[in-house]
Order: C-alpha cells, then structure tokens, then sequence
C-alpha cells in the first residue's frame, strides 16, 4: 500500500477536517481514528519479526490505542480527527490522550517503516548521505541508534528525527510519547522509529532486546525512510 493512502486511512493527514469542540459526554464515542490495515501480511517480516507477535501488536494492541483515544476525547468532549494538533499539545491534554494519540500515530508511522528482510540491507542515496554526514557512517550510526535503545528504561522508542535546523540526531522517548509532542525534551520530525515495548519483540526474543534491535535493520523499509527525509 503506498505510504500516503496508508496515513491517510489512519487519520493522520494534517490537512484533517477540524471539527469544533463539542459535548457529547461519557458513554458514547465517535470514530475520531481508525485503525489501518497493515501494509503487508503479518507474516511478512518473518523470521524477523514473527506472525503472531504482528498479529497482536496490530490488532490488540495498536486496535486499542485508536478505540481509547476515540473514548478519551468524546470523554473530554473534543471532536477532532486532526492527530497533529493533539500531539501538538499534549501537555494541555488529558493524560489518556497522551498515552493513546501517541500510540495511534507512533504504530501508524511504524508500520510503513518495515517490508520483507534483505541480507545487507543497507540505505541508499540520500538517506546513505545525510546518516554519512551526520554520523560519519552507517556503522556508527547503527551503534549509536543501537545505545539508545537499549538505554530506554521499560518502555519507549528510539527515533532518528530532522531538528528545525535540518539536522540528523538520534534521541528517545518514553512510554508512547514521540518527538512531535509538545512534552518531549528533543523535538524534531521523526525520519526513523523503532518500538521497543516489549510486546513488540517478546514472543520471539524474550528479554533480548539487542538482538531484536540487530535483526530489525534487516527490515527496514529505506524507501520510506528517504520519503520521511524528503518531507
């Protein structure tokens, strides 16, 4: 599916309708977002990332994030289908709001990111270039991308993001915040992420993290990568 059709399905255009604040009170919510479809099979990252463990981190728990966020803003009485400004105040906003928009538009942005393993799946072009300017190499940049994600106590996501200045820096964020979010310390448009909760790598890896984190690069999707770059 191409990434656009893809992020428009998941409600994450930033030309969204605006609709007013209303009230509809508890009980009763609208389908501000929905859930996408996956981009591709959920066996298609195998053996990387295996069917099940791609089965229930879609379809539980990316599914649950879009249905509480749907309830926590008719609950709030907010009707927006707009995830860009929810995320762009976040600290204004409930807690569940926080937690649930940042689920919803971390695994929207996540999922487009990945496509079947290649063997030496390096990237190319201008993606190649601007993680050689940035970081000198492909090598150092793995191993720096690899130290922050290991370094997340609990749970979170470690992130290659573009700052104001057009600069490449790879940093973190706990729980399900993102880069985009008014409360986090390092803000920037995200380029790369990688989950590192633990539903997205235990059934097959258990509590090894870091090989989840050397095997994940086989399934990069670099092509989405330079699109992100590219703005």
């Amino acid at each position: 599916m191409e990434r656009r059709a893809f992020i428009k399905m998941a409600g994450l255009s930033p030309l969204a309708l605006k609709l007013p604040i209303g009230s509809s009170g508890p009980g009763y919510y609208h389908d501000h977002f929905t859930l996408p479809p996956l981009p591709y099979p959920a066996s298609a990252l195998e053996p990387v990332i295996d069917t099940q463990t791609m089965e229930i981190h879609h379809g539980r728990h990316h599914k649950g994030y879009v249905e509480n966020l749907n309830k926590a803003l008719d609950y709030a009485g907010i009707h927006t289908d707009d995830i860009m400004d929810i995320l762009s105040r976040t600290s204004t906003l409930d807690e569940r709001i926080r937690n649930n928009a940042g689920g919803h538009w971390n695994h929207s942005f996540f999922w487009p990111l990945m496509r079947p393993p290649r063997e030496n799946n390096v990237p190319e072009g201008i993606v190649r270039d601007a993680i050689q300017g940035s970081f000198g190499n492909f090598a150092s940049f793995q191993e720096l991308f690899k130290k922050v994600a290991m370094g997340i106590f609990g749970s979170g996501w470690a992130w290659l993001i573009k700052t104001s200045s057009g600069s490449l820096e790879i940093t973190s964020t706990p729980n399900q915040d993102n880069p985009l979010m008014d409360v986090a310390k390092e803000r920037g448009t995200p380029i790369l992420g990688l989950d590192v909760w633990e539903h997205a790598y235990y059934l097959k890896y258990q509590n090894k993290r870091a090989d989840y984190i050397d095997n994940w690069w086989k399934v990069v999707n670099w092509d989405t990568v330079a699109e992100n770059l590219k703005g």
